[in-house]
């Protein structure tokens, strides 16, 4: 986007201390005061709420349903507490600009996008990329060159791209004219990219690298974790501060450096990206759950890797379950992407002659365990600083009742010969041409050859099988066809699953 002379950098030195939590405090006097409000939101600090919902939760979270007020800031234009709550974040972050975002990763990647990339500009994006990365292209305009992550095929997991596969892609499309990259890392698996090599060759060759790390917003505060984004150099990158730490659901922030990031357009893109009508709540857990990794967060989840590693141990004893670690990472086809975080626990029921969905079903209902995700061969368990040594040994107690249960010995399953598909789409219209494009509804059977116009996903791994501008092919519908009958979620069809948005024959 054409942007303004870039603002200076945010960060504000002075009497910088992470213990304070201005926001939060500022949220709580203005409740104690006990102001009569004539102003949103109409439930007048829990006055209008129903009954039921303050008798459940209790009176004073209401107290702090705010809105844009004097004493509280506004996140439209901070100048206040919100601003120096921000400029706390990015102190603690390493960053020049944070951002509160109360969308979710999924806001600041649509901000990212738009920030960096005017209608019709390039950008490289690695394949693992989030629904909201293609949503983003849908809003700029841009236009994708895709590459892809390798696929362990006795793990049956897809990986992150590697500085050698990120290289070609770099080598191949800057001289089409791409102008930023996008990488998503760590993946669903906690699989990172070479984050530390991939960086500086892109910054040489020109490119803006924006990181989707919405699984990582705990990487900076322990040194036994993966390097984080911005301390790798990344120009701009958006965290889920509600996935792994104290966040609220659909908090999170978008951290800034370095003069390749316009600020002003950033801050434009935002202002207009984002409700005008932010829940405090939101922002109030992002200033707390930021003050509690920057003055505990190495204590909090060195207990969290503690525990990680020690239920990975006691799984890895189970027959029939195993989960895999940095060892893997050293002595196989992991060698070549970056590391892990082992704070997400990749655990494969293959050899129970069940589907992670089966397994991760069996968990919920018989033994009251919920896991992050399922897919064909394994369930994902993260780990966080909310969970306890009771929690992780109720889990491997269950596996071992299950491997009891189901285990008989090495056997072939009958999913061995899922794959993921090659991801080697034609591409013939820019997302945003085919989204907006009049689409006809047909029967899954009757759409190959015909173009896409909607973001086809399975998740997990949550890899799109089809972006808006490319071919139908019958290996994808193969491959949806199959996640279908094992009632994985597949996004982008309508409500009954048989029929797919599409548009004109290719």
């Amino acid at each position: 986007m054409p942007g303004d002379v870039p603002e200076p950098p945010f960060i504000d030195g002075s009497g910088d201390d992470q213990f304070k939590t201005p926001l939060f405090d500022a949220m709580v006097n203005l409740a104690e005061s006990k102001k009569v409000s004539f102003h949103t939101p109409g439930h007048k600090s829990g006055k209008g709420i129903s009954t039921r919902f303050r008798k459940f939760v209790g009176p004073r979270i209401f107290s702090i349903d705010l809105t844009t007020l004097d004493e509280v800031d506004s996140l439209q234009k901070p100048k206040g507490v919100i601003k120096e709550a921000q400029a706390l974040a990015a102190k603690a972050y390493g960053a020049q600009r944070s951002y509160f975002l109360v969308n979710g990763t999924t806001g600041g990647n649509h901000a990212m996008m738009m920030t960096v990339c005017n209608p019709g500009d390039k950008v490289i994006i690695a394949r693992n990329a989030h629904k909201s990365v293609l949503a983003g292209l849908i809003l700029s305009g841009a236009q994708p060159f895709f590459f892809s992550p390798g696929v362990d095929e006795q793990l049956k997991i897809s990986l992150n791209v590697t500085f050698e596969e990120t290289k070609a892609a770099i080598e191949e499309y800057v001289p089409q004219g791409a102008k930023a990259i996008f990488l998503t890392s760590p993946n669903y698996y906690g699989i990172c990219a070479d984050l530390e090599r991939i960086i500086p060759y892109a910054h040489e060759k020109g490119l803006v690298v924006l990181v989707d790390e919405a699984h990582g917003p705990h990487l900076k505060f322990h040194p036994d974790l993966p390097i984080s984004a911005m301390e790798a150099g990344a120009d701009l990158t958006v965290q889920s501060t509600h996935k792994i730490i104290g966040g609220m659901t659909q908090a999170s922030m978008l951290h800034a450096q370095g003069p390749r990031v316009d600020y002003t357009t950033l801050t434009n893109v935002l202002k207009f990206s984002q409700t005008t009508s932010p829940s405090y709540i939101l922002m109030a857990s992002l200033d707390l759950a930021r003050m509690q990794m920057a003055t505990e967060g190495f204590k909090l989840l060195d207990k969290a890797i503690k525990l990680s590693e020690e239920a990975r141990i006691k799984i890895n004893k189970i027959q029939g379950v195993g989960c895999f670690g940095k060892d893997t990472l050293k002595n196989s086809l992991f060698s070549n992407v970056g590391d892990l975080d082992v704070t997400k626990l990749t655990i494969s029921v293959k050899d129970l002659g069940l589907s992670g969905f089966q397994a991760s079903a069996i968990l919920n209902t018989k033994y009251g365990i919920q896991v992050e995700m399922a897919d064909p061969f394994h369930i994902l368990v993260i780990v966080s600083i909310g969970d306890r040594k009771d929690d992780l040994n109720r889990l491997t107690e269950a596996l071992k009742e299950m491997a009891k249960d189901y285990y008989k010995g090495h056997q072939i399953s009958p999913l061995e010969s899922i794959g993921l598909p090659q991801f080697k789409n034609q591409s013939v219209m820019t997302p945003r041409e085919a989204f907006f494009t009049d689409p006809e509804y047909l029967k899954l059977e009757d759409s190959v050859g015909k173009i896409a116009s909607e973001i086809i996903t399975v998740y997990p791994p949550g890899i799109p099988l089809l972006v808006p501008g490319e071919v139908v092919t019958q290996p994808i519908l193969d491959y949806l066809y199959k996640m279908m009958d094992l009632k994985a979620t597949v996004d982008g069809l309508n409500e009954n699953n048989t029929v797919i948005c599409t548009i004109k024959q290719a």
